[in-house]
């Protein structure tokens, strides 16, 4: 009976598009891919890596979602579900409230909620608090922004992708161990915040405050994958933290193989 039980479940996670492994500790089965795990009055979606072993110490990106989307929509993304599969990361997708996020303004009901997802998540999974990783795509990714404010240390990296706070004189106590973001200079969805005499290193100069990064510090060099990418680095701020700005020039969306490159770079994972 528990052979049929399981063989029935298995089945269900295909049926739902979410190809999981099997793990040693089955109880984190109860919540995977598509179904949803529930906080409160609502929850989040989580998706483990293809090769754990179901006992190790995993890292986690918690990636908040797009306006009008819900988790199950990054959990399947090709550019950031199947990414974090492979590079041994647990991705971690929260349910906004309305398919919304709640950044506007400080002390967002939305923080408090991803920290209550965290909590959870650290009942079911074995992670390391230590490399917390903070994404978010679009409205996503101004919400990622304002965990990250208001969060400071305890979030390890940023990784925001085409979304800022637009007010960007906000004040954070401190900021993350470390910020990346990506923008395409063509976006007209969530514009390309230019600065104020209309710098491309403008969508990072909130971080550049907080850090005390001195003006025309940045270094500059090219990469690409698919798309063609301007990097500027800053790593000689006086708090003696990291920012990296990467710049397209395309539109509003997820840049291919941006993510992926990001977790090779930060956690020298397997990533392909």
């Amino acid at each position: 009976m528990q052979h049929l039980l399981k063989t029935i479940f298995i089945f269900g996670l295909f049926y739902l598009g979410v190809s999981t492994p099997l793990f040693a500790n089955e109880q984190n089965t109860d919540c995977i891919g598509n179904t949803v795990c529930i906080v409160g009055e609502r929850g989040y979606h989580v998706l483990p890596p293809d090769e754990w072993d179901g006992k190790s110490t995993l890292p986690v990106l918690l990636h908040f979602h797009g306006w009008g989307r819900q988790g199950p929509v990054p959990i399947n993304h090709k550019h950031i579900g199947a990414v974090t599969r492979k590079a041994g990361v647990l991705l971690v997708a929260p349910n906004g409230l309305g398919k919304s996020w709640d950044f506007w303004q400080p002390d967002s009901r939305d923080t408090g909620f991803a920290k209550a997802v965290l909590d959870d998540v650290a009942k079911r999974y074995p992670i390391d608090r230590s490399k917390l990783l903070v994404s978010g795509y679009s409205w996503g990714s101004s919400m990622a922004w304002r965990f990250a404010c208001e969060a400071g240390n305890e979030v390890d990296i940023l990784l925001g992708i085409s979304g800022t706070l637009y007010d960007q004189t906000e004040e954070c106590a401190t900021g993350p161990v470390e910020v990346r973001h990506v923008h395409g200079l063509k976006d007209t969805v969530m514009d390309f915040p230019y600065g104020p005499n209309g710098e491309e290193t403008g969508p990072v100069r909130l971080w550049q405050r907080i850090n005390g990064c001195a003006k025309g510090s940045q270094t500059t060099s090219k990469w690409n994958t698919s798309q063609r990418f301007t990097r500027y680095e800053w790593k000689n701020c006086t708090s003696g933290k990291a920012i990296t700005l990467d710049v397209h020039g395309g539109g509003h969306w997820i840049a291919k193989g941006w993510l992926e490159q990001q977790l090779k770079e930060l956690l020298g994972n397997k990533a392909s």
